[in-house]
């Protein structure tokens, strides 16, 4: 009791709590900050995912039809995709493809194809 009347208890009580509070505090930020990384990189995923898919789909219409299509949208759970093929030059033909998710601001790609062996030979991701 002697030391509680001269007022030791209270500032180290202070000083506990307040150290306390100032490492809940850099746990909770390094969980959200966890958080965030987490959808974004769920997002970029889905974005690569949805960018290959429609390519490898491009690529086996090319395959079957034998032409290029002119352009035409794939329908995702989180998104659509348009695409627009150009005229070829010489052996190259460039399909514009343009990914827009429900969260996101649209997204474009270019993906050049050979057409006399109907495959994707590059890919350039706009940014």
């Amino acid at each position: 009791m002697k030391n509680s009347q001269q007022g030791f208890t209270y500032p180290l009580t202070l000083c506990i709590l307040l150290l306390f509070l100032i490492f809940f505090t850099m746990h909770i930020e390094q969980l959200l900050t966890e958080r965030k990384m987490a959808v974004d990189t769920t997002t970029i995923l889905k974005q690569e995912y949805y960018f290959l898919s429609s390519v490898k789909k491009v690529e086996s219409l090319y395959r079957i039809q034998g032409s290029m299509p002119a352009k035409g949208t794939f329908f995702y759970v989180n998104g659509t995709m348009d695409y627009k093929a150009e005229s070829p030059s010489g052996y190259i033909q460039i399909v514009d493809f343009t990914l827009v998710l429900y969260t996101r601001k649209p997204i474009a790609g270019y993906g050049y194809f050979d057409t006399r062996s109907k495959n994707l030979i590059k890919w350039v991701e706009a940014k």
